[in-house]
């Protein structure tokens, strides 16, 4: 199962934070990706377990949909002062809901944990479903 280039852009923008440098190309998306052109505000929530782990809206009405994604992300994955700053292996561990608040109404999107604890103790990757066991 593919991630939607919206969910990806979260994740990648949180990425870039770990990584300790800009990975996203913004010129090319906006061009392969219309749709990030157009100002759209957005609420992003990180969940760990069903949990709120982070959570951050942008209601710039005057920021394209691509800087809103990306502030968000990286806003709620170190920024919230309620939660903490995410560390990579809770990143791992977490489900990154995408809010987009259109004129037409709120579209939700969820995208999965990179990995999963199942109720065994091991862990599943979940975008292809192979098992890791715990040592």
């Amino acid at each position: 199962m593919s991630r939607s280039v919206l969910l990806q852009l979260a994740r990648d923008s949180i990425q870039e934070v770990f990584q300790a440098e800009k990975t996203i190309d913004r010129n090319t998306l906006r061009k392969e990706h219309p749709l990030l052109n157009e100002k759209i505000k957005v609420t992003l929530n990180i969940l760990i377990d069903k949990e709120l782990k982070g959570s951050y809206s942008v209601q710039n009405e005057d920021a394209s949909l691509l800087s809103n994604i990306i502030v968000a992300a990286k806003k709620a994955a170190f920024e919230d002062k309620t939660k903490g700053i995410l560390t990579t292996s809770e990143y791992l561990h977490s489900e990154i809901e995408l809010i987009l608040d259109t004129p037409d109404g709120k579209i939700s999107e969820i995208d999965p944990a990179i990995l999963s604890r199942n109720f065994a103790g091991s862990l599943d990757k979940a975008s292809n479903g192979i098992a890791m066991v715990q040592s």
